[in-house]
């Protein structure tokens, strides 16, 4: 299949979030499997990709869209990265949605607007790429979501010319892309479509709306979320319109990237270690210990946190059981940025166990492997989390992880108090203080037990979080839009919960 794969950020150019690491790894998955894939991407400041480049595609003025090029560069990958690059819209010195203040641009309305434009014209007969038009568009979160719209209204005004079929993703039903209904002009939407059954949201124009009304299917990041974002609870407003939309909705749980995160070759950690030869991950935890200022001390139970720091990802139930911790002579490590009041609690914390508790607030790429490496336990009890990628890190490296009984989290970790056979993990049974604490005793009598707590650190590592089988989720999704019979059916039956078909 010819595949588009429209998204606003991409590792290793540039990522704020999980969303930039799955428009990292899907699409080269699926380009090893054979199929046709390009990657749309604005050209953001100072961006560096490496590969051939392809002739430049000229894109001349269109209504409130300024002139542009799409800049093709065939990366070793397999993939092409189709750059949109006009400087008037992408070349900013903040992030891709923010300025260096942390506002939002003024013009995101136009400047995804073009990104969705743009990606729909991939998708038709006038495809600005001679010799190539996507069989399928596959769109991801509120800043390429009015593709599918665009494609409807082409569908719509020649039904018998080949126009692609559409597929949205989900990574975060709290991000909209909500603007004032008059932007409707703007970016061209139908009058007919203004309304509930179109885009409208609470008086705005949601492009997310947009993207769940009119494509022809509608994943999440996890089966787990595709259920809670139906509900009041989980839904930010939108559950109504994801209810009357379940028939095209499904949840295919991500992957990750084994050959970045796999301690058996992984060049930022001290010590190697597999399975097979676990050995040396007692001296992981030794040199991070010495790194983080701690008590060399290899019986103490290490808890490990890699986060953003809001009450969103629990933090606040760490700091609330952290005497809980040290009662237990246990020590913890936590990367991560985020809420003023957290980081202050926590670096307040440090300063007065530092044989303890070690924190750095920012990010560091080696600090984070070294973490999964070395520590015994990691922390990560979310009050919501759509799919999550850290848990699968943690069992990839054999340390177990304690969660929140929520979307990817639930999906993806085997409580090994209630199945001692197959657990990977502890999963709260509520997200509580109690529940935390509750899972934290669970896991701290675990920890005591080492024949027990061996067998699920083997547990973890035994399990395979690769996007091969996520991929081939996604194949399917999309021979159905194309009104295929799926040829990869054994995947679906091979990977028990990890998607939810309707």
């Amino acid at each position: 299949m010819k595949i588009l794969f429209a998204t606003p950020e991409c590792a290793p150019y540039v990522k704020t979030g999980g969303l930039g690491d799955v428009s990292g790894a899907l699409p080269a998955t699926l380009a090893a499997m054979g199929h046709d894939v390009r990657v749309l991407l604005p050209a953001y400041r100072n961006m560096k990709v490496s590969g051939e480049l392809g002739d430049t595609v000229e894109l001349p003025p269109y209504g409130p869209f300024p002139a542009a090029q799409l800049l093709p560069v065939h990366t070793e990958n397999g993939v092409t990265m189709l750059l949109l690059a006009c400087p008037a819209l992408y070349q900013r010195s903040g992030g891709p949605y923010v300025d260096p203040q942390g506002r939002d641009y003024h013009d995101n309305v136009l400047r995804f607007g073009f990104l969705s434009r743009i990606a729909s014209l991939l998708g038709t007969v006038h495809s600005p790429c001679k010799d190539w038009q996507a069989d399928v568009v596959h769109v991801n979160d509120w800043p390429t979501a009015l593709a599918p719209m665009y494609l409807a209204e082409a569908r719509a005004l020649a039904p018998h010319e080949h126009v692609a079929r559409s597929v949205l993703t989900i990574h975060n039903i709290a991000f909209q892309g909500v603007f004032p209904m008059h932007t409707a002009d703007l970016l061209g939407v139908p009058a007919i479509w203004r309304g509930m059954d179109g885009v409208e949201f609470w008086g705005g124009l949601s492009m997310l709306k947009a993207g769940v009304q009119f494509a022809d299917a509608v994943t999440t990041v996890s089966p787990t979320y595709a259920r809670e974002i139906q509900t009041e609870a989980f839904g930010v407003g939108m559950d109504g319109v994801l209810r009357a939309q379940r028939g095209k909705l499904s949840g295919i749980l991500n992957g990750i990237d084994t050959n970045v995160w796999n301690p058996e070759k992984d060049k930022l950690i001290p010590h190697n270690y597999s399975a097979a030869y676990p050995g040396a991950k007692a001296q992981d935890k030794a040199e991070l210990q010495q790194r983080c200022g701690l008590a060399q001390n290899p019986q103490a139970m290490l808890f490990g946190v890699v986060s953003r720091l809001t009450p969103q990802k629990g933090i606040d139930l760490v700091l609330g059981a952290l005497d809980a911790i040290l009662a237990a002579d246990g020590q913890l490590v936590v990367l991560g940025q985020g809420d003023a009041g957290l980081q202050n609690a926590l670096r307040e914390a440090a300063e007065r166990f530092p044989r303890q508790v070690s924190v750095t607030v920012g990010f560091n790429e080696s600090q984070a492997h070294w973490i999964e490496a070395g520590a015994d336990c990691f922390l990560m009890p979310s009050r919501f989390e759509p799919c999550g990628l850290n848990q699968m890190y943690s069992q990839a490296y054999g340390t177990p992880p304690l969660v929140g009984n929520v979307g990817g989290l639930a999906d993806s970790v085997t409580d090994a108090t209630r199945d001692p056979g197959h657990g990977t993990g502890f999963v709260m049974r509520a997200g509580t203080p109690e529940g935390f604490r509750d899972a934290l005793t669970r896991a701290m009598k675990a920890y005591r037990e080492p024949a027990f707590w061996r067998r699920i650190m083997a547990n973890g590592m035994a399990r395979h979080f690769g996007w091969e089988e996520s991929a081939a989720q996604y194949v399917e999704v999309y021979e159905r839009v194309l009104g295929r019979t799926p040829t990869s059916s054994a995947s679906s039956q091979a990977s028990g919960t990890r998607t939810l078909l309707p």
